[in-house]
């Protein structure tokens, strides 16, 4: 089949909400803003399935750098919040917490806790790091 006729054979058989979609995601290209690009989400809601919606994601964050990737996930599913406390000896918690939390959180935290430390604490502490980094 030419591109000539599967473009015709696509357009006749798209169905009216598709053809509204994807008109929204042409709008939302040229406006580039926050509230064009809400809007699209909300009315995607509304005229898609959500394995339509899904696969939407999936695409799209499949072109996308890894840590882009996390970054988006992270905006879409919020904060992991502060550590808990510790139970037994807190190293557990701690690297659970923060396997789960997001790079800006795991930066602040790091620098907190690092500023909180003692200068014999940090110099171990340091002393720690740069084995680590040798041996990896």
């Amino acid at each position: 089949m030419s591109n000539r006729k599967r473009r015709s054979f696509l357009s006749s058989n798209m169905s009216p909400k598709h053809k509204r979609m994807a008109r929204m995601l042409g709008y939302c290209l040229v406006l580039d803003d926050v509230e064009a690009w809400t809007a699209f989400g909300v009315v995607a809601c509304a005229k898609l399935a959500e394995r339509e919606r899904l696969s939407l994601a999936v695409a799209a964050l499949a072109t996308l750098p890894d840590d882009r990737i996390i970054e988006a996930a992270s905006f879409c599913l919020g904060p992991t919040g502060a550590p808990l406390p510790p139970f037994l000896g807190g190293m557990d918690e701690a690297r659970f917490w923060a396997s789960c939390a997001t790079r800006a959180e795991l930066k602040a935290h790091a620098l907190a806790a690092f500023e909180a430390m003692s200068p014999k604490d940090r110099l171990a502490f340091y002393r720690h790091i740069c084995e680590v980094e040798i041996a990896a």
